[in-house]
């Protein structure tokens, strides 16, 4: 385990001319039980740089099953998740707010999982990431638009967001007064980062108007960054899809990290409009380069690096060993990062 891992990440972060390019592989327990020697010697070889402290958090009342194995999960807010594939996470079938009009009885945000004694919640956070030498995110992360979604069902989601009515913004307003009470926990604690996500790309462009993404939740982003900010702290965000058109917003929000599909997106205008302006915090397409061989992994990180690569940082190496991966693949992403200057291709 790098024993300088959480300064190369904030050397990183603040373009401060890190010593190497620190490094996450993000595996699901679908590549666990599939490969399991191949997984241990991706953890061996490439340890990480960057992990999640655990969440002080009191039992869920409302929370059961396993939310990776086959069958239904229920999840801290009541959502129900269906999964007929293990190693994944379901899909919620059932959604608890068919009606908008009746959100309110149905929307409770799980306070009753926060931590009843902050001062010794905090103490057990601080007391983990004092022992640890990683770069340290917190056990949790705010997802106001995906929570929206499991609450109301994707499709009416959407259809609400065409015309988002006092409703829509009360429900939005709820789940992001809940998200800012924990983030304003963890950002007293010793994590290094907040984190949020929301996966905001469908395959070729943003799942609603930007227009009104900039209305609804970019108030709510800047909440959480400034939050951050104030203790001390990063902000990191992770979207899939096609964000681009966002992506000046989260550059003007000072976000300082972002996990995105790049290769859903034009590298060379990403690139225009992010490089040197925030980390790239990964990723390597999963949709078809992971999925291929060890020569197609590598051309993909000189694609990257040739358009984003700075000495003075802004790369954190990043890739989801998820469906799909080739465990081949997995490992020349990292073998090619690590050389440290890969050409452009």
């Amino acid at each position: 385990m790098p024993s300088d891992s959480r300064e190369q990440v904030r050397r990183a972060l603040r373009f401060e001319s890190p010593a190497r390019i620190p490094r996450q592989l993000w595996m699901l327990p679908w590549f666990e039980t599939r490969f399991p020697g191949e997984a241990r010697r991706l953890r061996e070889r490439f340890p990480d740089d960057i992990a999640a402290a655990a969440a002080p958090y009191r039992p869920s009342p409302r929370r059961s099953g396993d939310p990776y194995r086959e069958g239904e999960f229920v999840d801290d807010w009541g959502c129900r998740f269906e999964n007929i594939h293990a190693g994944v996470i379901g899909e919620v079938k059932h959604p608890l707010v068919p009606d908008l009009a009746d959100w309110r009885a149905a929307v409770r945000p799980p306070v009753e999982i926060l931590p009843s004694n902050v001062a010794a919640a905090r103490e057990t956070v601080d007391r983990a990431c004092g022992e640890s030498p990683l770069f340290t995110l917190p056990g949790c992360f705010h997802r106001p638009w995906e929570r929206y979604q499991f609450l109301r069902g994707t499709e009416d989601a959407l259809c609400d967001m065409a015309d988002p009515d006092g409703d829509v913004r009360g429900m939005l307003r709820t789940i992001h007064e809940f998200y800012l009470r924990e983030c304003e926990f963890w950002a007293g604690t010793g994590v290094d980062a907040i984190f949020f996500m929301d996966d905001w790309g469908a395959q070729r462009q943003l799942l609603i108007p930007p227009a009104v993404w900039r209305d609804l939740f970019k108030p709510m982003y800047r909440d959480y960054i400034e939050i951050a900010h104030g203790a001390g702290k990063f902000a990191f965000m992770h979207s899939d899809g096609h964000i681009l058109e966002i992506v000046p917003d989260l550059v003007e929000l000072s976000l300082d990290a972002l996990n995105s599909q790049m290769f859903c997106m034009d590298l060379d205008e990403y690139a225009r409009v992010a490089k040197g302006k925030l980390t790239l915090w990964g990723e390597i397409d999963r949709q078809h380069v992971l999925a291929a061989d060890d020569p197609t992994a590598r051309a993909a990180v000189r694609a990257v690096a040739g358009r984003f690569y700075d000495p003075r940082g802004g790369i954190i190496a990043q890739c989801e060993a998820g469906p799909g991966a080739n465990p081949s693949a997995v490992e020349a992403v990292f073998d090619e990062w690590e050389r440290g200057h890969p050409a452009v291709s």
